[in-house]
């Protein structure tokens, strides 16, 4: 449920590294927080070339139940967003490890990676 090879965020986001573009990470949100939301009906992600800041918003999920900030995980630039939500927003919760990622950022500073949480970190965080 919670892939060993992701980083998370105590906002239920992963981290893949590395991400399809060079030297970029894959942003998404987790099982956990796709099934707190419910039916996801909308996304809005950050634009291409924007610079994102860790931990600020960049973004909005908007479900059936409600409307989530989305948080960038690392500081940087996005150089990919995932298109395909614009059609089929249900790609986050039908697959929010795979189709249903949301956007790639390349990290300005790469040491924030070493701040996120690894499975069993996160895992623990959601028990407590």
């Amino acid at each position: 449920m919670y892939p060993d090879d992701l980083q998370y965020t105590g906002e239920h986001e992963w981290v893949r590294t590395p991400g399809e573009h060079e030297g970029a990470v894959r942003i998404g949100i987790t099982d956990y927080a796709q099934d707190a939301l419910g039916d996801i009906v909308y996304v809005s992600l950050p634009q291409l070339g924007e610079i994102v800041d860790a931990g600020t918003t960049c973004g909005e999920l908007e479900s059936t139940k409600s409307v989530s900030d989305i948080y960038a995980p690392v500081s940087g630039e996005v150089v990919a967003r995932n298109d395909s939500l614009d059609a089929t927003p249900e790609l986050v919760n039908n697959d929010p490890y795979g189709g249903g990622w949301l956007f790639e950022v390349v990290p300005a500073d790469r040491d924030q990676l070493g701040d996120l949480m690894d499975a069993p970190a996160y895992i623990a965080s959601l028990e407590s």
